[in-house]
């Protein structure tokens, strides 16, 4: 499994990871059905091709996560790779997972410690303007131009804070 970490497995079944193989295996029946090749029918259009792509890289993150052995080496691998990032990054956690506090106008989630991750909307989207202004950056990679690096309040675990990055999913749900 000496692959480039371009994706994150877990993020593409939705889940953390902390999340046990059961709950790993619950979230890929969901997508796996949800996206399946014969749920599309045979139609040839761009949402079924899209369908068909989702379908095959939730069924490739199932098949390294779903085995101990592949799953700790992937893990192994995703740490090295955030630890040499600018600033190590623990998961990527989506808005629509989050929890909207209209009293402080903020997006809270917890963190694993009974800390808590917040942001505003003001910085999911400024932070990635200002960071594409300062390295000259266009658009990163599909899902991440809009964001914000999040570090809990209590320990010191961060996380990366994006909307959901398959727009397209959504609409046919």
């Amino acid at each position: 499994m000496n692959q480039t970490i371009e994706k994150d497995l877990y993020a593409v079944l939705g889940a953390n990871p902390s999340d046990s193989v059961q709950q790993l295996r619950h979230r890929y029946q969901q997508l796996a059905l949800q996206y399946h090749p014969d749920r599309l029918g045979g139609d040839c259009s761009s949402e079924a091709e899209s369908g068909v792509k989702k379908f095959l890289e939730v069924d490739a993150a199932w098949r390294v996560l779903s085995d101990q052995t592949t799953r700790t080496q992937y893990d192994l691998q995703r740490r090295a790779w955030t630890l040499k990032q600018d600033w190590p990054i623990d998961s990527t956690v989506y808005v629509d997972d989050m929890t909207w506090d209209d009293d402080q106008g903020l997006y809270t989630h917890s963190c694993r410690c009974g800390g808590e991750f917040s942001v505003t909307e003001e910085e999911l989207e400024e932070e990635p303007q200002r960071k594409q202004q300062d390295e000259g950056e266009k658009e990163t990679e599909e899902g991440r131009h809009k964001g914000a690096i999040v570090c809990c309040d209590t320990c010191s675990l961060s996380v990366y804070v994006t909307w959901s990055t398959d727009e397209k999913a959504q609409k046919c749900q």
